[in-house]
């Protein structure tokens, strides 16, 4: 199975560069990311906001979703994450693990699992995404 992990970091942009979230594992059946937490990272209580962990879900699960569509000539969208909250943490580093609940042609399912250094899990979530086919109107652009 092709890792397309070395190809995704040398092209990220936007959201994963501006939270250090880096891929060491992306393929069709799972997709793995690491993100070492800095002050940017934490709410006002100093620990990680609740929103960075919706954040790495959402990424890994759409990276590895996005590598099944990419196979079929498709892209994807999110379409609803729902990510809870279990452990607090403040420093350290975290791990995004993202693996397929289904790969469907219209829509997949992805879950993932947040943990610390510990290996202690820290969030856990599930993210639906739309599958576009090339051509489709995506925010008012072609996809």
């Amino acid at each position: 199975m092709t890792d397309y992990s070395a190809q995704l970091n040398g092209m990220l942009g936007g959201w994963n560069t501006a939270m250090g979230l880096r891929f060491s594992v992306v393929t069709e059946e799972e997709c793995v990311g690491e993100l070492v937490i800095a002050p940017i990272h934490t709410q006002p209580y100093g620990i990680v906001h609740g929103g960075v962990h919706c954040g790495i879900i959402e990424a890994a699960c759409s990276t590895g979703a996005a590598v099944v569509a990419m196979a079929r000539g498709q892209s994807v969208v999110g379409l609803e994450n729902a990510t809870s909250f279990i452990t607090a943490v403040r420093s350290g580093t975290l791990k995004v693990t993202a693996t397929p609940v289904t790969r469907g042609r219209k829509t997949q399912v992805w879950q993932a699992v947040v943990t610390n250094e510990e290996g202690r899990t820290c969030a856990t979530g599930r993210v639906r995404l739309l599958c576009l086919d090339a051509g489709a109107d995506l925010a008012g652009a072609k996809v």
